[in-house]
């Protein structure tokens, strides 16, 4: 074995065992998340402050039930925006394609009329021959074939010559004949064309204009709907920051400590950074199963760029309808709370513009940016068997209305709603669609 071979092999070995090492160094230690303890009251403090605990408790359980409550009412009013938005988006691209079909329809409309209006100019030319004919034969002093067109002959030049000038004459009636019949069958047949494709623009104009209408009318349900549902959200939120507010000063009074709520939100954030390390390592870890449990290199590969560029527009801002196969871009007016957030005037992304970008690389296309396409856009798996890379999708009765993208360790990527940004997030399982997608 050559020494370059060893060395190769060698490396391959220390390999597991430097992921092994990176993941225990970049996992924090859960001790370190623990508040200091509280201060050790008197005697007296601790009865009174006993009866002020036991009093608390249960309206601080009250509490928390409503902001759960609260939470799951904003999440329905969320998966109904979604799903007005994505149904705009679908109503668009009907419109898009009708008025596509009727400009094709006009266009065959009036070639069908040029050729028509040539075949009727070739029957006022034969007309006019004929007319000629007509004439000559007239000035002639006979008609074709009749002996006295050679009765007032002269001499024999003479009935030769007038022998020939009636047989031009009467190979030209016949030609012009001939020509008139031809034009009036071409003209026919090309006045029959202009009729159809004209039928058909027609056909293919009301249908554009039917789309339209349909596009106006969801579109307007859709903007009066969210108006509607931005103000009840508006006061859940107002709600629940009420509850929230009397829920740490029950937890402060019965502690006796004012400065809990600011402890807390240290704890939590150093458990939220916990948290999303223990999911990156999850992902690895669970990646690298799948590689070594026969998921080819190439595969992994692609599933692993496509979550680097996910994670690479991690704090990119939300914008409805923003997001393409090169990245973030300027999103579109919606009349209702997409407008009200600005996203018609900053860049960023939309779920589904986020899953264009992420995937348009390793499948050499884009997706369609509406989420419900992309639901039809790959293989189907079970949502048990969801593997990172795959696309996790939420619906209403049937209807999609977002999408994420799974990463592993119960983690997904999402550009969630507008006022918010891409981030990394729990797999909610609320609505969830029973199928994953797998694009490769």
């Amino acid at each position: 074995m050559s020494v370059r071979t060893r060395r190769r092999l060698a490396g391959r070995a220390l390999i597991p065992a430097l992921l092994a090492v990176l993941a225990m160094v970049g996992q924090p230690a859960m001790g370190e998340a623990v508040p200091p303890p509280p201060p050790n009251p008197s005697d007296d403090d601790l009865k009174s402050g006993q009866a002020r605990v036991d009093a608390t408790a249960t309206r601080v359980g009250q509490l928390a039930n409503q902001i759960a409550q609260a939470d799951a009412a904003l999440m329905a009013l969320q998966s109904q925006v979604e799903l007005r938005h994505e149904q705009a988006n679908k109503a668009l691209i009907d419109k898009q394609a009708a008025d596509t079909a009727a400009d094709a329809a006009k266009l065959t409309a009036d070639s069908a009329r040029a050729e028509a209006d040539a075949a009727a100019a070739q029957i006022v030319v034969a007309h006019r021959d004929l007319d000629q004919f007509a004439a000559a034969s007239f000035r002639q002093g006979s008609t074709v074939g009749s002996i006295s067109a050679f009765l007032g002959s002269r001499s024999p030049k003479d009935l030769l010559a007038r022998a020939e000038l009636l047989d031009a004459v009467g190979g030209g009636q016949l030609h012009a004949v001939e020509n008139m019949r031809r034009a009036r069958v071409n003209a026919a047949n090309k006045d029959s064309q202009t009729r159809a494709a004209l039928a058909t623009a027609q056909t293919a104009k009301q249908a554009a204009a039917d789309a339209k209408t349909a596009l106006e009318g969801a579109y307007r349900v859709a903007i009066d709907m969210e108006t509607a549902q931005s103000a009840q959200s508006t006061a859940l939120q107002e709600h629940k920051a009420d509850l929230e507010r009397q829920l740490y000063e029950a937890q402060n009074a019965v502690a006796g400590l004012r400065g809990q709520r600011q402890r807390y939100e240290e704890w939590r954030a150093e458990r939220d950074r916990e948290q999303a390390a223990a999911a990156v390592a999850a992902a690895a870890a669970e990646r690298s199963t799948l590689a070594a449990g026969g998921r080819s290199g190439l595969v992994a590969g692609g599933i692993q760029s496509v979550i680097n560029r996910a994670m690479a527009q991690l704090g990119v801002r939300y914008s409805w309808g923003g997001g393409n196969a090169q990245g973030p871009t300027i999103g579109v007016r919606d009349g209702g709370v997409a407008d009200t957030y600005g996203d018609y005037r900053r860049v960023g992304f939309d779920c589904s513009g986020l899953m264009i970008y992420v995937f348009s690389r390793a499948l050499g296309y884009a997706l369609p940016h509406y989420s419900g396409f992309q639901y039809n856009s790959g293989r189907k798996v079970p949502l048990a068997e969801k593997r990172p890379g795959d696309m996790l999708f939420w619906g209403t009765g049937g209807d999609i209305h977002h999408v994420a993208l799974y990463i592993g360790g119960e983690q997904m990527i999402e550009a969630p709603y507008s006022g918010a940004a891409v981030r990394v997030t729990s797999v909610r399982y609320t609505e969830i669609m029973p199928y994953a997608v797998r694009m490769l």
